[in-house]
């Protein structure tokens, strides 16, 4: 096996993997594709040793799942010459035991590939988990200060507004200020 070949194929099964059920699996077309044998030929190994695949290795999806995966992918109905079948997705583990079961040196080697997608597509996704965490901690502490600042930002403010014109004292003498007058010179 060339290595040109073999690093087309490893991209190709990053680009395969997808994501059902929350579990990360590899269709069964794309898994006989990385294998070199036909889809049928492996259907029917995986059917022969149905023991060695319990349902955490590999699933029939349901017809619902497969309309979704249909819809991302834009594949072909089953009028227009797609898979007359839901197909099998295959998890890992149960990607490595086809490998098991096919018993081809292509096969043997191809399983490298797959695992080492798995493990990417793992760590991809915890470094995200990561830092969908490092986010929420930031968002929190920014909250916390935006607190901070409203009610500093409440105190301040009467401090910052002009402060009140006092009222307008009227020229002239005046009827209140005559009486108050009048009342200090009665009393001396």
């Amino acid at each position: 096996m060339n290595v040109k070949l073999t690093k087309r194929a490893a991209g190709n099964i990053e680009e395969n993997i997808h994501s059902i059920r929350g579990l990360r699996v590899i269709l069964d077309r794309d898994l006989a594709e990385a294998y070199g044998v036909e889809t049928k030929a492996l259907n029917r190994a995986i059917t022969r040793n149905r023991t060695r695949f319990p349902v955490d290795f590999a699933f029939r999806l349901t017809l619902q799942e497969l309309k979704n995966l249909r819809c991302q992918n834009g594949t072909s109905s089953s009028a227009w010459g797609g898979s007359r079948y839901a197909p099998l997705a295959f998890t890992e583990h149960g990607a490595i035991m086809a490998a098991n079961v096919l018993r081809s040196p292509r096969a043997t080697e191809m399983s490298v590939f797959v695992v080492r997608a798995f493990i990417k597509m793992r760590e991809q996704l915890l470094s995200r988990a990561e830092l969908e965490t490092r986010l929420t901690q930031i968002e929190n502490v920014l909250l916390a200060h935006d607190d901070s600042i409203r009610k500093l930002y409440r105190q301040i403010r009467p401090l910052l507004l002009p402060p009140p014109d006092p009222p307008a004292k009227r020229i002239g003498f005046h009827v209140r200020e005559r009486r108050a007058a009048y009342r200090t010179q009665k009393v001396r």
